[in-house]
């Protein structure tokens, strides 16, 4: 037997189309001036859905009650919010009020409209949709009140192992941020050993990458090289063995592909971000390479190296040049001191960091598998709880 079917002991479900319970408006026009003018306590919510959908806090407030909302524009369009207390709504955000909440409750609707919503969302003429009248159609499923009370407690347990763990995730994060500037402060952790001190061009070669011609298809059909751009570090981390795009022999020009072992560092439009290659590969223009010299190939292990980047990357955000088009001084980087510690020394610092690395970025173990297993399980019971059959 179906869970559902075990919570409804046989009771009828009821059909009825969101407009039929609930009353449905939208909000009003709120500009930044406006938000910058009447600051105050109040919460202001729009199409985003960073924040919770807060996009600023006024003096005034245009609700005061219990209600869900949501998102009318954007390629977010569909994501509801349960929302309590005081707050007002822009015109690109729909607010839903329970008729009788005897009848569904709040926090049931909420669970069902978070899958159900984004069904009807109209993505015509490139911007998906979400209108009032689409909203007022949705189906909604009326169980006995208790039976929506104990979906409700069971998705809300869910959603709270999730919470933590989102919360213990990034307080993690920040302690690894924390201690890896600790262990490579030139006062604090390295000041605990012998180091050389050298210019980063005396250690590193420096190369540009390029984009081969997209006009050419000899330079990217079936091609097998990882060839990277900034959506790969969103998507694949900072450790980089593939790519999502690839090029092939013929592409290559000049001295030849990056090393395994060597960095890819942003030094154009979005600055100050980096990775580290575990394979022979390429990158766009928005990236510089450095590989280590031949002379100190023996002296500086390619992880500690990934870790001390990001030392780099902020020297770079805070150097950045100011024109039309931001970028980094290459030579003014190459003068930039970057320490050689023992080799021991090295590998210590990276076996510790390791650690966190894994604990805050892995997919196959530590806190963001946990995180992926847990929305798994909630996706599961979530929709077997919600199945009704009409």
């Amino acid at each position: 037997m179906r869970y559902i079917d075990q919570l409804l002991q046989g009771a009828e479900v009821e059909w009825k189309k969101l407009g039929e319970v609930a009353e449905i408006r939208r909000g009003r026009v709120i500009s930044k001036g406006y938000l910058n003018e009447n600051a105050g306590l109040y919460p202001v919510y729009s199409s985003q859905t960073e924040n919770m959908g807060e996009i600023g806090r006024i003096r005034t407030f245009d609700f005061d009650q219990e209600s869900i909302t949501w998102t009318t524009d954007g390629a977010k369009a569909g994501t509801v919010f349960h929302r309590k207390g005081r707050f007002s709504i822009t015109n690109v955000c729909g607010l839903i009020k329970i008729r009788d909440i005897q009848v569904i409750s709040y926090r049931y609707l909420y669970y069902w409209l978070s899958i159900e919503a984004k069904k009807h969302v109209y993505s015509g003429m490139g911007n998906p949709k979400l209108m009032s009248n689409q909203v007022e159609r949705i189906p909604i499923p009326i169980p006995p009140l208790h039976v929506q009370q104990e979906i409700v407690r069971i998705l809300d347990k869910f959603t709270e192992l999730e919470t933590e763990l989102e919360t213990e995730l990034e307080l993690r994060k920040q302690q690894y941020e924390r201690y890896r500037d600790q262990l490579l402060a030139p006062d604090k952790g390295l000041a605990e050993t012998e180091v050389e001190w050298k210019k980063m061009g005396e250690i590193f070669e420096t190369r540009n990458g390029y984009t081969p011609s997209k006009a050419n298809a000899d330079f990217w059909t079936n091609g097998t090289i990882p060839w990277y751009r900034m959506e790969d570090l969103r998507t694949k981390g900072r450790i980089l063995e593939d790519s999502i795009q690839h090029i092939t022999p013929q592409a290559i020009k000049g001295k030849g592909l990056f090393k395994a072992g060597s960095i890819i560092l942003a030094t154009t439009a979005t600055i100050g971000e980096h990775a580290l290659l575990i394979a022979d590969s390429l990158a766009n223009q928005q990236f510089t390479n450095f590989s280590i010299r031949k002379s100190l190939a023996d002296s500086l292990i390619p992880k500690f190296i990934y870790y001390y980047f990001f030392v780099i990357d902020e020297w770079c955000k805070q150097n950045v040049n100011v024109s039309s088009f931001p970028s980094v001084d290459i030579e003014r980087l190459k003068s930039v001191l970057f320490p050689i510690p023992p080799l021991h020394v090295q590998q210590r610092i990276v076996s510790l960091l390791d650690k966190f690395h894994t604990l805050t970025t892995s997919i196959s173990e530590g806190l963001p598998r946990e995180l992926e297993l847990r929305k798994q399980q909630y996706a599961y019971y979530r929709d077997q709880l919600l199945s009704f059959e009409r």
